[in-house]
């Protein structure tokens, strides 16, 4: 068989390559320079001997942490020789070696930030539509047909774009996908928020959702590759974090501009601008800064190496290995690697002269050539060395997101429900009341007014009989009336409010165009401190699994979460009061988060490079679909039942928990 590397190793000739000599593998080892004399000594180290120089922590039987890396170096090749890979797996172990060299610092904490805006954008994404919708619904007069849609329009742009975004990226480059997908959702948004009608606010959200639907698969395999193997698993949960704070994010700009009705503008009365839509466009703000950063940001080197770009690929590495190491004030490293072997390509571009048909023929060459290889990428998924493992992180995803995404749906409306129960038992009823020369000066509200009667004078008016002037209501018809010589000047009272009624002589006036608010009911703090505190409690959660996640594995993490979280269920059945649902929501999502991290981390470990994105993007688009089943399943049974939800978010979570337990464990294996 031949070497699936011959012919293909690249050699980097440069000053650098006097500094270190080439080992067996291919990577260069730093050596004195200039060499001194056996018996040389400075003044400094005078009466010591080379014995008695010891590294600090040997006194307590400490190892040396290169002697560590080394013997875990010694560790791999021994395991790989002894399975028959070490050609296959050349690659990952030169560039786990060229990554510890580089050490951990000021790059990656600059892309940890970076890369955690588009987390954060993601998350705040989540939540824009459950917030802006009961604004929303007023502004437009939505159905409650169309509030379903819409609430769930985002995760389906949001399941396209993990899709599409994922392919792509293992063929266009992490960074440069990322940056389009950024783009896209930040134009997106920002037409979203001035959309004046229903259909193109929902078609504006759904191509916002699949901009920031790439984020996800993206983020995770970008910032994974520039992190060794001792430091992947810890630093990918510290990313996770990002995301909750996109949904503390948004619940506190929410709070803090949504009930500020009159912080907008209008231009008569077909084009208005309400505080939810300036609501909508600070949300874009993470995506925003995100997408500045990305600019000063490089393409992932084992991406480049992987696609033969071996220039740009070793130019890379030294740059993220010279950022770090001045940072730490040791800008004398040098940079020692001079050879990176990569492997042969199965798959090419193919490359058209400009003088070949036209710019359109030529794009649409290059198009279906892209696709064909992004639907091969994605079958390749399914061959046997990868069937096992796809199938079983598509069950954990899916059940995991079934359960998560239809429990954060079920809470609020949960929450909702009990209030409506509340305001619906303190209602009045005024049964034959009759009402003469009175004048209200008050709000009449919770009130059933049956077989009235009013009589009602104007004094000093132009209008015989009834005058209505600049009158907002919400949620008020009037039912079995009759209404004669009266006029409705610039109010909100259409004749659809008018149901059963005889008008005569009715004139309207100036009607006011939309629906308006009720800020007592449909901007209620507390479905922002809801949201809020769900977030928040994903806190420690996120601090447990990113100190332990290196300590006692990928699987116990997911595994036990799932399984954890499946038992805080059963405590649903005890929410008599939005006190105690707000309290076991906290619960469930403290617990939940680790199974989440879990399995991002466990996600971007088990699959090559050549098809990271690829599979993240799938499996992240089936936890969308999971998502969007979820949470209309269990959002049907608000007010009927709350033994189905429970059950069935139980039965998914078991039934992830201990699938999980299958998996293999990846913590001390290198980035494939």
């Amino acid at each position: 068989m031949g070497d699936p590397y011959q012919n293909n190793m690249y050699s980097q000739h440069s000053t650098y390559s006097k500094y270190g000599r080439g080992g067996q593998d291919g990577y260069g080892y730093q050596e004195d320079y200039p060499p001194q004399e056996e018996d040389a000594a400075s003044d400094v180290t005078e009466g010591h001997d080379e014995d008695d120089q010891m590294y600090e922590g040997e006194y307590q039987g400490i190892p040396h942490p290169d002697e560590v890396k080394a013997a875990q170096r010694a560790a791999r090749a021994a395991a790989r020789a002894k399975a028959g890979t070490e050609e296959e797996e050349s690659l990952a172990e030169e560039y786990e070696a060229i990554m510890e060299d580089c050490g951990h610092g000021r790059f990656q904490w600059t892309l940890f930030t970076v890369t955690g805006l588009a987390l954060m954008a993601d998350g705040a994404e989540c939540f824009v539509v459950g917030f802006v919708l009961p604004s929303a619904e007023k502004d437009m007069c939505l159905s409650n047909a169309n509030k379903g849609m819409l609430g769930l329009i985002v995760y389906l742009g949001m399941m396209v774009g993990a899709f599409v975004w994922g392919g792509l990226a293992d063929k266009l480059g992490r960074r440069k996908c990322l940056t389009m997908a950024l783009a896209i959702n930040c134009v997106f948004a920002f037409l979203s928020s001035f959309a004046q009608g229903y259909g193109f606010f929902l078609f504006f959200r759904l191509f916002s959702g699949i901009g920031i639907g790439g984020s996800v698969p993206i983020v995770y395999s970008y910032f994974s590759e520039f992190l060794s193997m001792d430091k992947r698993g810890e630093h990918l949960s510290w990313l996770c974090m990002f995301w909750m704070m996109g949904g503390i994010y948004a619940s506190f700009t929410a709070w803090g501009i949504i009930p500020h009705y009159g912080w907008g503008f209008s231009m008569g009365t077909e084009f208005q601008f309400h505080s939810w839509r300036l609501f909508v466009l600070v949300c874009a703000l993470p995506a925003i800064f995100s997408l500045i950063g990305l600019s000063f940001m490089p393409e992932s080197p084992r991406f480049l190496l992987e696609n033969a770009k071996h220039d740009e690929g070793w130019m890379i590495l030294k740059q993220v290995h010279d950022i770090n190491w001045r940072a730490k004030g040791e800008p004398e490293r040098v940079f020692t690697v001079s050879q990176i072997k990569a492997p042969k390509q199965d798959n090419e571009f193919i490359e058209i002269q400009s003088s070949t048909g036209t710019a359109f023929q030529r794009w649409a060459v290059r198009s279906a050539t892209l696709t064909k290889q992004v639907l091969k990428n994605i079958l390749s998924l399914m061959s046997p060395d990868l069937r096992l493992s796809t199938l079983l992180m598509a069950i954990i995803w899916f059940t995991m997101a079934f359960s998560y995404y239809g429990l954060s749906v079920w809470f609020p409306d949960m929450i909702k429900h009990l209030q409506h129960e509340e305001y619906e038992s303190k209602i009045k009823v005024f049964h034959r009341e009759r009402v003469h020369h009175f004048t209200f000066n008050f709000s009449l509200e919770n009130q059933i007014h049956k077989e009235g009667e009013y009589i009602i004078k104007f004094e000093d008016s132009l209008f015989e009989d009834c005058y209505f002037e600049d009158i907002r209501s919400t949620d008020t018809f009037f039912e079995n009336c009759t209404i004669k010589s009266t006029v409705f000047y610039n109010t909100d009272l259409w004749e659809e409010k008018f149901i059963h009624c005889r008008l005569e002589n009715t004139t309207f006036l100036h009607s006011k165009k939309g629906c308006h608010l009720d800020f007592r009911e449909d901007n209620d703090v507390l479905i922002y401190l809801v949201s809020f505190l769900g977030s928040l409690a994903v806190l420690p959660g996120n601090i447990i699994s990113a100190l332990f996640m290196d300590k006692i594995g990928r699987i116990k993490m997911i595994g036990g979460s799932m399984l954890i979280s499946a038992g805080c269920t059963f405590f649903l059945f005890l929410s008599f009061s939005q006190a105690a649902i707000i309290a076991w929501q906290c619960l469930f999502c403290g617990t939940s988060v680790a199974a989440w991290n879990g399995i991002e981390v466990i996600t971007v470990e088990l699959y090559p490079a050549a098809k990271r994105t690829t599979a993240f993007g799938v499996l992240n688009a089936l936890c969308k679909l999971a998502a969007i089943l979820g949470s209309s399943i269990f959002a049907s049974f608000v007010g009927i039942t709350k033994v189905v939800p429970i059950l069935l978010s139980f039965s998914a979570l078991v039934c992830g928990g201990l699938i999980a337990f299958k998996l293999p464990e990846t913590r001390e294996k290198v980035l494939l």
